[in-house]
């Protein structure tokens, strides 16, 4: 069988590049198309392979202003020759879930969410707040352009298979179709607990872009008076920092073992935004530490309140900071937290994947 790996970009290691990392293992042999390659931003498990990339790649500044080419996502996606390839296995967020191939060529979607963009967060991306009413209304029409493409070619993948229950719900609100749910892998043996003593700060890790609601995370903290570490970067740091209150750091970019390290030693880990899924809290739960969510989205499949971690019933600052304030009181066994987050592994992931791609590439019908 032969198989082509698909990607929407790679340019650093989050959730979707830890999803397809565990695919290259699975499929050594699969080339990979992507529509921009950073080098060296990425695993060398995936760095490794034979990547495709698209003609965005070549455009000015690609690397770093990629999310500005968005409306050309969808001729880029259509260029690939994908003749003679058996299966396709699409990790899509964005574009990617949308490439034209031959009819006799199967198409499985990982689907890590329907394009945010163009669907339920145009205010979070294009508000007036952000790029001014001008602006807004140029990109309105641009990405309602784009959400009826993403919704006409749909029936492009023969099958469908979210990362949890919540984006099941989006794929069939948006595009009309079922999925199947199999949960993100999790790298449970490396993230693990140690002797190391909690200390009394609050931890981020997260892309510093609008939907992941860090300003809620930082007003929280200010109100409960905790210490605030946040990892990551994004388009939102610049603006993030310069309002900032109370004691917040940034940390920017770190290597995946000092993460390890301060989840280890945050008292709480912090997700503030709505999640499609979330692995950021497993892995903090994976080594011992409990996690203050919102209540809802791919939190709700993640966290136990009172045994895991608690939930914010509100998206607002009040109810985060109660959430967390309750936390900080409340006694967690780490070993029950631990084993909660093994639930997740990358074996469990793998396996599954696998025996769905060998169905969808034996399956006589072209829909499900």
């Amino acid at each position: 069988m032969k198989i082509a790996l698909v990607h929407d970009w790679l340019t650093g290691m989050r959730g979707g590049e830890k999803v397809l990392e565990v695919l290259c293992e699975r499929f050594p042999d699969a080339e990979l198309f992507t529509l921009l390659h950073v080098p060296g931003s990425v695993s060398p498990v995936i760095e490794r392979r034979r990547i495709h990339t698209s003609f965005v790649q070549h455009l000015p500044l690609a690397s770093r202003y990629y999310r500005h080419y968005l409306p050309f996502f969808p001729a880029a996606v259509e260029r690939w020759d994908l003749e003679g390839f058996d299966l396709i296995l699409s990790c899509s967020h964005c574009a990617v879930k949308s490439v034209a191939h031959p009819r006799k060529v199967r198409h499985l979607c990982y689907c890590l969410t329907p394009m945010r963009y163009a669907w339920d967060q145009f205010d979070a991306y294009f508000g007036a707040d952000r790029l001014g009413a001008a602006g807004t209304a140029v990109m309105r029409p641009i990405m309602a352009r784009l959400a009826d493409w993403d919704r006409r070619t749909a029936d492009r993948v023969d099958r469908y298979v979210a990362i949890s229950h919540h984006v099941a719900g989006r794929i069939d609100r948006y595009y009309n179709r079922e999925a199947s749910v199999v949960y993100p892998p999790v790298d449970t043996a490396y993230f693990r607990p140690d002797e190391t003593p909690p200390e009394g700060f609050a931890l981020v890790v997260s892309a510093l872009v609008p939907y992941k609601r860090i300003d809620v995370a930082i007003e929280a903290c200010a109100r409960a008076r905790v210490p605030l570490r946040i990892v990551g970067d994004g388009p939102d740091r610049a603006n993030l920092e310069r309002t900032a209150t109370g004691d917040t750091q940034f940390l920017g970019r770190v290597p995946d073992a000092t993460i390890r390290e301060l989840y280890r030693k945050a008292a709480v880990v912090l997700l503030p935004g709505e999640e499609d899924f979330g692995i950021v809290p497993l892995e903090a739960q994976a080594c011992g530490r409990p996690v203050v969510a919102l209540g809802k989205g791919g939190a709700l499949e993640t966290v136990v309140p009172g045994e895991t971690g608690m939930l914010a019933e509100e998206p607002g600052p009040a109810a985060f900071a109660d959430a967390l304030s309750s936390a900080l009181t409340h006694r967690f066994d780490p070993g029950a937290i631990r084993r909660h987050a093994e639930r997740f592994g990358r074996e469990r992931f793998g396996n599954e994947i696998e025996a769905l791609a060998t169905d969808t590439f034996q399956a006589t019908e072209s829909r499900w």
